[in-house]
């Protein structure tokens, strides 16, 4: 039985009901008690059926559950349901083996941050938990993520995270990619983001007083500087993505309406994973045509390239004319 927030809550709830020395809940009592507080925690709630009841008493009772020593008493031709032991309570009890499996799970998940040091922690509670539980050691691996163990600059996101966290501004040696020596910028860093399995850094850029951004694989060195630290005031970064994608946010330039033409074959693709939160089907006749509204950037170029001769660019025409500068510029490469 899948265990999540609305099966723990069932839980509990059963299990103040069982422990009532005094009311007798039978099944239908049992269901209205749930239902009260699920439509609490959710107004939206559709309410919770018998047989739903009757396979978490079930659960509840089996050895992966709780082993509740659970009563069913008759009053008449009905029966109601109390422990035997009415000082019995599933939150006194050690955790059931779903439960253990869930931490083994989350302590497996967590396991796979290598090289970060503020999860260096779980390398040395794994072996704990398993002495103090019986865990058994799963070598299979059921998830994964997209994560390069191997990228450069990775080993600075532990630090980096706890820059952001106790406000201390950074020197960092950087090196642009047009430039071939270092350049060092003193920054506030406020936040940190994952785009096409890089990191980058933002911040506040201390000499130009504007929100700069910087990959962690193109840094070379950090140190701390004993200047006071600016706060973010000027940048709410839940909405400093919403119109663009990926992570370059050009200055004095507006959103732009893009109109995009994708051939069918990829249409379940874009329709399933759209290029964007603002993404909106225009048509879908002889091709898919959809439209986002974003500010063109170098990743939006990038990505449009990516899906080669099944994209076509509509509109605007300054932004359809850069596409095909950049497509004309890889076919002449070829010499052709």
């Amino acid at each position: 039985m899948a265990v999540n927030k609305n099966a723990q809550t069932r839980y509990r709830v059963l299990d103040k009901c069982f422990s009532n020395p005094v009311k007798k809940y039978f099944i239908q009592d049992l269901i209205e008690a749930i239902e009260k507080v699920l439509l609490e925690i959710d107004p939206d709630s559709n309410g919770i059926k018998r047989r739903q009841v009757e396979e978490d008493m079930k659960y509840m009772e089996s050895a992966e559950g709780w082993e509740i020593p659970l009563d069913r008493l008759k009053d008449g031709k009905r029966k109601y349901f109390r422990y035997s032991d009415i000082h019995f309570s599933i939150d006194k009890q050690p955790l059931n083996q779903a439960e253990l499996e869930q931490i083994k799970s989350a302590m497996h998940i967590l396991s796979r941050f290598q090289g970060m040091p503020q999860f260096e922690w779980v390398h040395e509670l794994s072996p704990k938990l398993e002495q103090a539980f019986l865990l058994e050691k799963n070598t299979e691996t059921i998830i994964s993520f997209d994560n390069n163990r191997y990228l450069t600059g990775i080993e600075y996101l532990g630090r980096l995270f706890h820059d952001i966290l106790y406000k201390r501004p950074l020197s960092i040696q950087y090196q642009p990619y047009k430039l071939d020596k270092l350049t060092e910028y003193v920054i506030h860093p406020y936040y940190l983001k994952q785009y096409n399995n890089r990191w980058f850094l933002f911040g506040l850029h201390n000499d130009y007083k504007k929100i700069t951004n910087l990959a962690l694989d193109r840094i070379a060195g950090i140190s701390q500087i004993e200047i006071p630290f600016i706060p973010n005031t000027i940048c709410d970064f839940n909405e400093y993505f919403e119109d663009i994608i990926g992570v370059t946010k050009y200055e004095h330039v507006e959103v732009q309406k893009i109109i995009l033409a994708f051939d069918k074959q990829i249409a379940p693709y874009i329709l399933s994973k759209p290029l964007h939160e603002s993404q909106k089907l225009v048509s879908h006749d002889e091709e898919l045509i959809i439209s986002i509204e974003v500010i063109p950037n170098y990743e939006l170029e990038s990505m449009i390239l990516s899906f080669g001769d099944r994209v076509r660019v509509l509109a605007p025409e300054g932004f359809r004319n850069v596409i095909a500068e950049r497509l004309k510029m890889g076919f002449d490469k070829y010499g052709w």
